[in-house]
This record gives structure tokens, sequence and C-alpha cells, in this order.
């Protein structure tokens, strides 16, 4: 069950992401829980998957915006690492970058 104690072990800077959302933590819960369903997740892996770089980088990029406004430290930690290589329009291999973020992203889903 989603909890500033279960978002807190999961690695969230939780004062900073609540204060973020004018400290109702409502609102801040359903954030969190609006972020998980993003379509950009999906998107990321099918342009990662058919090697569209920019598109891939375009998806990344706004998740990365999210995670980090809502301080979900270990999904924007996650996130960064593919964003960069992705910017610089780097061909290579993202499996093991892309499924850190899902990951991260499906230990965020376990605690919702």
């Amino acid at each position: 069950m989603l909890s500033m104690e279960s978002l807190k072990e999961y690695g969230v800077k939780t004062n900073e992401g609540l204060a973020r959302c004018c400290n109702m933590e409502a609102f801040y819960f359903k954030m969190i829980t609006a972020n998980v369903n993003d379509a950009n997740f999906d998107k990321l892996g099918k342009a990662l998957e058919a090697k569209d770089l920019k598109e891939a980088f375009e998806a990344a990029h706004a998740l990365k915006g999210v995670a980090g406004n809502l301080a979900l430290d270990p999904l924007y930690d996650a996130i960064c690492e593919i964003v960069e290589p992705l910017r610089a329009g780097e061909d290579r291999d993202y499996t093991e970058a892309y499924k850190k973020v899902t990951d991260a992203r499906d230990r965020l889903i376990a605690i919702i």
C-alpha cells in the first residue's frame, strides 16, 4: 500500500516530492500513481526496439522530468542512465539500461 513510509523505503526523498505538490499528500500519491502508468514507458521501449533514438530520447526525457519532480530517486537514477546516451544519439544496445528503468518502475508499482 502506498504510504510515505513505503516510499521512503523505496528510496524517495518524500519531503522534496511532497513539497513540490504543495504538501498535499493525496495529490502527491495521485501524481506518483499517474507516473507509473505514463505512456512514455511503453513509448520508450518501442522506440528502443525500433532504434528510433530521437523518439526514445523524448520519452526518456519526459519520464526523467516527472520522476525528478516527484523525487522518485531510484526511478530517476535509472532513467538518467539512459537519457544522456540517447541525447548524444549513441546507437548502442540499451537492453540493460531499459531493464533498470522497468525494474525500478516495477518496484514502485509493487508498493502502490
